[in-house]
């Protein structure tokens, strides 16, 4: 079996999905990057798409911290010489350590691979630092082992920051990764209410499953290049499923633009989550919910300084 790799020739690889492309994710690219150049070679991401979970356990849905598209974004900006994705499925997941490292020649000729000590790879889980570093000695490469990254004491991993996000600390979410959590959706019709409220706002949709935060009203900065919104403009999130009006258990994501009106319809749009301004509750009265709507609209100007 041959993987799709383009031909980059001698190269120091680590791989992984690098969702959130987060400070532990970082950490170990500039070990890749220091082994790379240390080595007269390319540093190279080997991404992983779909997840391997989804493979490994069908219907699986992993939600993602970000959009595909902007992980490979990030791991190029990160000093990496490429960003290679392989399409990961059940042939993938059947290959040994050793099937897997010889199906990245020719394009990869491989002079070094960073680990940390728990991470393996291939069949089983078989591909081990100690094995891998097996495998290497024979064909010529060596195992660059990195230390995992800690913050407070634990580990910095994909999976802690989908635990904040999931509990609404997006302050606790952006100090793991680096930078501000956010949300990339295509803008869709709906049913015109926030409009009707005096809130006019752009709802979401997603051709991935996002990480999405506690159901509540979040503060942001949100981009639309293609309506020359932003970067960076001020926004009010809500996320949740309006228990005011119904609740079929649709969560929703829709996102206000102050000082903004326009039609975003069919555009993508960005934005980054700065702060939770509270859950996510029934109002009594379309009065209350409006009246509510406004306190946070003007907490978000002083928060944003818009």
């Amino acid at each position: 079996m041959r993987l799709a790799i383009p031909p980059i020739g001698p190269a120091v690889v680590t791989l992984g999905v690098f969702d959130g492309v987060h400070r532990g994710h970082r950490h170990l690219l500039d070990a890749t990057i220091r082994g790379a150049r240390g080595r007269d070679a390319a540093a190279v991401a080997l991404v992983f798409s779909p997840h391997p979970d989804e493979v490994i356990r069908p219907g699986t849905r992993v939600p993602r911290i970000l959009p595909p598209e902007v992980t490979l974004e990030r791991l190029e900006q990160s000093g990496m010489d490429r960003a290679v994705v392989i399409g990961f499925d059940d042939g993938v997941r059947s290959l040994s350590p050793a099937e897997f490292l010889g199906a990245l020649e020719p394009g990869i000729d491989l002079r070094g691979i960073t680990m940390t000590p728990n991470s393996a790879f291939g069949r089983g889980r078989a591909g081990t630092p100690e094995h891998v570093a097996d495998i290497g000695a024979a064909r010529g490469f060596d195992v660059i082992r990195a230390e995992p990254l800690l913050v407070d004491g634990a580990e910095v991993s994909s999976s802690r920051i989908r635990g904040l996000l999931s509990d609404g600390d997006v302050v606790g979410a952006k100090e793991l990764l680096g930078s501000w959590p956010l949300l990339r959706g295509r803008v869709v019709h709906g049913d015109r209410r926030g409009r009707e409220l005096g809130f006019p706002t752009a709802n979401l949709a997603f051709d991935y499953p996002p990480a999405l935060p506690a159901l509540g009203i979040y503060l942001g900065r949100a981009s639309v290049p293609e309506c020359a919104v932003g970067p960076g403009h001020p926004a009010l999130i809500s996320i949740g499923v309006r228990p005011t009006f119904h609740d079929d258990g649709r969560i929703l994501v829709e996102v206000y633009l102050l000082d903004w009106d326009g039609d975003l319809y069919d555009a993508t749009l960005t934005v980054e989550l700065e702060g939770r301004l509270r859950e996510e509750r029934r109002f009594d009265s379309v009065e209350s919910l409006v009246a509510q709507m406004r306190t946070d609209e003007g907490e978000a100007r002083r928060r944003l300084g818009a």
